[in-house]
């Protein structure tokens, strides 16, 4: 038998986009175990995009802005299928179309809408899914493991995604009145992935972090999803309400002597 024990189990994976999403890659991995993955899209037009990626997967369209959409997703799944052993959230939005500005300039729209899509989605998906979650379920939302640094790259995504984490917390507390249901998140450093790739400046940033790794080599989309897995599992039954930190150690080397010594170069 598997040590993760997932043969015959069923997931919601939230916010697959193409090929290198995370949720692509942890979609694989369940299924390697033997798990089924079902999926909710954000619109027809990235269902469609997803046609040949997804192949005959069940998937339902899920625009998490809209609260109505989040209540017919779980009317949806509760007539397909009855229940489910887990979700993965891998959903975040941020409105970069008038480029990178100082934080105390984020308009106010943008910044709420990114919260509710990145972060609060969590919440109103958890409720409307609550009475079909199994009595040992688990929930994964996939993080960030800089929500604590002013990276002026990042924009205003920081404070939300510190958002979402908080509210992985006090789920996990709230579920624990009268479910055994789990909730975690997998706080990843800088990935090659396409979303990443809209955030301008990113790719500076994604080489600047690779150099504080302890061993020279950003974390892998892969390994992201390994850790997510993991925690859709029993094998994690004791890790409840907690953020896994994987960044190949990026926050603990900041004082590595090549970062230091490219630092103090004399200015020509």
């Amino acid at each position: 038998m598997s040590f993760l024990k997932l043969s015959g189990k069923r997931f919601l994976v939230m916010g697959v986009a193409n090929r290198k999403s995370v949720a692509w890659s942890i979609t694989q991995t369940l299924e390697s175990e033997g798990a089924e993955v079902i999926h909710s899209v954000r619109s027809k037009e990235r269902l469609e995009s997803l046609g040949k990626l997804l192949g005959d997967r069940k998937a339902y369209i899920c625009d998490v802005e809209q609260t109505e959409a989040i209540q017919a997703l779980s009317k949806s799944i509760a007539a397909d299928y009855g229940t489910i052993d887990g979700i993965v959230h891998s959903i975040a939005f941020a409105n970069y179309s008038k480029g990178l500005r100082p934080f105390h300039e984020t308009d106010k729209a943008d910044f709420l809408q990114a919260t509710a899509i990145s972060a609060f989605s969590l919440v109103e998906v958890s409720n409307a899914l609550k009475p079909l979650l199994t009595e040992e379920a688990s929930v994964v939302s996939i993080g960030i493991s800089s929500t604590d640094v002013t990276a002026e790259n990042y924009g205003y995504m920081a404070p939300i995604k510190a958002a979402l984490e908080t509210s992985s917390y006090n789920l996990a507390k709230s579920f624990s009145a009268d479910t055994k249901v789990r909730f975690n998140t997998v706080n990843a450093g800088p990935l090659k992935t396409s979303a990443s790739a809209g955030i301008p400046g990113y790719l500076e940033s994604y080489l600047y972090a690779e150099k504080l790794t302890f061993r020279k080599a950003n974390v892998a989309t892969q390994e992201v999803a390994n850790t997510a897995v993991y925690l859709l599992s029993s094998a994690s039954s004791g890790i409840n309400g907690q953020g896994i930190v994987v960044n190949a150690g990026m926050d603990r080397n900041y004082f590595d002597s090549e970062i230091v010594r490219l630092a103090m170069r004399p200015e020509k």
